[in-house]
């Protein structure tokens, strides 16, 4: 009898030990759900915080490229004032550096005309506006313009415009300018002005 008894209290006590590990062992799963649980929160928490921090970033990047973008425009266009504002004085005014080195040509050739109704020497006169005539063409050089040298150089359509053909007097000017009624001029080196010429035949 009292066997039975130990049987039955060692069997009871060995489910409630069963029992007991098997509510260890749910807990412990439990636990363990909810530890992974609360891992995983936080992961989906600072994964939010990331994604947010990067949208906050990207924002900010945004708003400071397009700030830059405006400036860069408003620059452009500030430029592209300048510019025109530049080209357009230059049309008006392009002439400006000529003109006031003719002046002082101006100012001699007045100083010349009054000479001249009181000279008496006629060669005075004559050395006086060619001294004037030199200068102009000191003042034009400097201006980049220079007059074509035609005298005994081939007719070339580049530079001359043939006013009349003339039977030449040798051989060795066929072809070739003889004779040249209005003088070219370059600028730097372009045609400012075609030589008006007589070809030699």
């Amino acid at each position: 009898m009292e066997e039975e008894k130990i049987n039955t209290e060692g069997k009871a006590y060995a489910e409630d030990t069963e029992k007991t590990e098997e509510t260890e062992k749910v807990t412990a799963e439990q636990a363990d759900m909810e530890k992974a649980d609360t891992e995983n929160a936080d992961k989906q928490e600072t994964l939010e915080e990331t994604v947010e921090d990067k949208l906050a970033l990207a924002e900010a990047r945004i708003a400071e490229l397009e700030k830059e973008r405006l400036y860069k425009q408003a620059e452009f266009d500030n430029y592209r004032k300048r510019i025109v504002k530049e080209k357009a004085d230059l049309i008006l005014n392009g002439g400006r550096k000529v003109l006031e080195a003719m002046l002082p040509v101006i100012d001699d050739l007045e100083r010349a005309l009054q000479h001249m109704q009181s000279a008496e020497d006629v060669e005075a006169v004559k050395e006086g506006v060619d001294l004037i005539y030199k200068k102009f063409l000191k003042v034009m050089e400097a201006q980049g313009v220079t007059q074509m040298k035609t005298e005994g150089a081939y007719f070339n359509t580049d530079f001359h415009e043939a006013v009349t053909q003339f039977p030449a007097p040798t051989d060795e000017l066929k072809g070739k300018v003889i004779d040249c009624t209005e003088k070219g001029y370059m600028l730097n080196e372009t045609v400012l002005r075609y030589a008006k010429v007589v070809v030699g035949i």
